[in-house]
This record gives structure tokens, sequence and C-alpha cells, in this order.
């Protein structure tokens, strides 16, 4: 998949889904390809006690009750609706589940304030109306009516910025599990097979845009899903992440562990500062998530490999996180400021190492952004 951008979890892991499958004897629900028990091998990795011959790599970084209870949910016959802050992986996470269940992740529907009914149900091919009349041939199934014919899972991605009557359309889906085609006088009624089911995301600080109404939420069972605290799982999911990354662009640096630390630590001293700010314009617009700075690292990755001398420096990372943190003007940049002052100064004289490089990095974005 070379000549494809970002292809498909089903795809970019394609041999071990295959291998997954021909060693599985476990039970699957409905036409599931792989049993829970190996979609979550594939989610989570393999670990020693599993007994497997060949490595599984670990995907997604967090805890193993909440795949174990996103994997329960879509084997019974409820929505499944990963909730959490922007950065969280709960996208990622339902990619890897819809792969490993359907090895399909692409029946996707982006929650938007323009998304219809349409979106979600059918339309119509306009030219072949004209020329033919209605018919299931002239019909364009949405992805979540594609899913319902193949048993297979729909995703719909930031469900809370749908408006209320796409939320209300899905309830009928999630009950009844069919869509009708008033239009056509017969085979007027999709019919989902069994397999079918729905996973959701909604961005936790979107609360209040388009609440989901009881009867929603009723059809869906809620897993959250949490920040990373856990500075070693951080860097974990960081370093995985930077690894793709530099396989995708054939880039060879490397990211010194000691550089991967001042940029945790950073992220961990801002997300300090803005709990204990007094108001929004003490603290920075980024959400400061763990996909917020898998992008830092991602920028000064890149910059140091087009324009550096292809060795990833503290100046530049400094660089890229006020360049990817400073959104408001001057607010923004003013908080960042006090904190290369009241912290990393300090920390520069005390600790040595890469702090000083990166404070001067982080003064000099600052001169240059302001």
């Amino acid at each position: 998949m070379s000549d494809v951008l970002r292809a498909p979890a089903e795809l970019k892991y394609a041999e071990e889904l295959d291998w997954l499958e021909s060693i599985d004897d476990n039970p699957k629900p409905f036409a599931w390809r792989l049993s829970p028990k190996m979609v979550r091998l594939f989610v989570l990795g393999a670990e020693r006690a599993d007994g497997l011959d060949r490595e599984i790599s670990q995907k997604w970084f967090g805890d193993r009750s909440i795949v174990e209870r996103a994997i329960v949910t879509l084997a019974s016959d409820r929505g499944l609706l990963l909730i959490g802050d922007p950065g969280t992986g709960k996208s990622w996470l339902a990619e890897l589940l819809a792969a490993a269940i359907s090895r399909n992740s692409t029946l996707v529907v982006q929650g938007t304030a323009g998304t219809t009914e349409d979106h979600i149900k059918y339309s119509w091919n306009v030219s072949m109306v004209i020329a033919k009349g209605q018919s299931r041939e002239s019909m364009i199934p949405s992805p979540i009516m594609t899913a319902m014919e193949a048993g297979s899972i729909g995703r719909f991605e930031e469900l809370t910025r749908s408006t209320s009557d796409v939320q209300d359309a899905l309830i009928s889906i999630l009950s009844e599990k069919y869509i009708s085609v008033p239009e056509l006088d017969s085979d007027g009624i999709v019919f989902a097979k069994p397999g079918f089911s729905v996973i959701a995301t909604a961005n936790s600080r979107d609360r209040g845009v388009n609440d989901l109404s009881s009867a929603l939420k009723r059809r869906f069972n809620f897993v959250r899903i949490p920040v990373v605290t856990n500075k070693k799982s951080e860097a974990e999911i960081v370093r995985f992440r930077t690894e793709e990354l530099l396989r995708r662009h054939q880039i060879e640096l490397d990211v010194p562990p000691t550089l991967l630390d001042v940029l945790l630590r950073s992220f961990g001293d801002l997300r300090a500062a803005a709990a204990s700010a007094g108001s929004d314009d003490e603290k920075l617009e980024s959400a400061l998530s763990t996909a917020e700075q898998i992008g830092v690292l991602e920028d000064a990755v890149l910059h140091s490999n087009f324009f550096g001398e292809r060795a990833l420096t503290a100046r530049t990372l400094a660089s890229s996180l006020v360049g990817s943190l400073a959104r408001r003007e001057p607010e923004d940049l003013a908080i960042l400021n006090k904190y290369l002052h009241g912290v990393v100064e300090p920390r520069s004289k005390d600790e040595g190492g890469d702090w000083p490089e990166f404070l001067d990095g982080g003064r000099d974005a600052i001169a240059t952004l302001s």
C-alpha cells in the first residue's frame, strides 16, 4: 500500500488479521471475522501468556477493560459510543475494532453541522432516476445502510456535532434495525443482517453543542476513554506513532529518549498549569492531548529532516511546540512565555541537559510570532 497516503487498518495490518483468522478456533458472534478474544489480541497485542507463534503488535494503548467492554457491546444488539476528550484515541480504537470484526473500517459518516439524514440513510442518483425512475439501482446507500446490508460495523464520527434530526434518524436504525424506503413500491425495506452495529464517537468537550436525547442514549453503551496520564503509556503511544511516521516517509532519524522526556514533561507542566488556571484566558486553547503531542513531535521531525541537519534538536522541538500550541495572540503566547520563564528557565539551570537549548528555541519562536 505504498501508493496510499494512509491505508485503513484492515489493509495496513492485513497480514496479522489473516494469520489471526487462520488460527482462530474460538466461537464467533454472527458473521464476525475474528472471535472476541482475537479482536482483543489484535488491538492490544499479544502477551507471552497467549502462547502465539508470532508477535502481534500493540496498536491501541489503554486499559484492557475498555477494549473488552467495547467488544462485548458490539456482540450485543446495542450501539457503542466512545466518548472522551480530543486526542484520546477514540477514532483509532473504533477503526481497529471495525477492521478486526468486519475487515472494513471505511463505512464512516462524519458528523458535522451539515450532516443530513441522507448521509445515514440513502440518497438518489439523479441522472439514473430521470432515465429509469426510482429503483434500488438508482439509490445511493449511505455507509450505515451498506453496513446493515453486509452485517458489518458502521461508524459515526463526532455524533454530537450532528443536528437533532440526524440523531433522531439514527434512533430508528438502532432500535428497529431496518431502513424504510417509501419511494419504492416493492423491496422498500432494507433489513440489517446479523453482525450489524454502530460505533459512534463523541467529544466530551462538545457537551451542549447538540446533546444526545435520552432515547438515543438508551440505544448506546457508553465507554469513556480517559486522558492518558501515565507517563510510560504516553511515551509508548508517542513513540509508536512517531515510528509509523518515520517508516511512512522513509526517514532515518532518531528521536533521542532525552528529547522525548523533554516533550512529555513540557506537556505535563502545561496540563498542570491549565488545571490550576482560574479562567479560560489563563489556559492554552489547545487540549494538550496525546494526539497534539504527537503532532508537535511530527512537526519537529519533519522540519529536522527537510531543513535541519537530519538530527532532532531541542531547539527545533521547542519551536514546533510553540508553533503548534500558540493559537491565540497574545493570550497563548503570554502563557507559553510564562511557562518558559517560570518553569523551563529554572530547570535549565538546575538540570542542564537539553533544557537550556529548549529554552532558547522557545524564546526565539515566541519572539518570531510576537
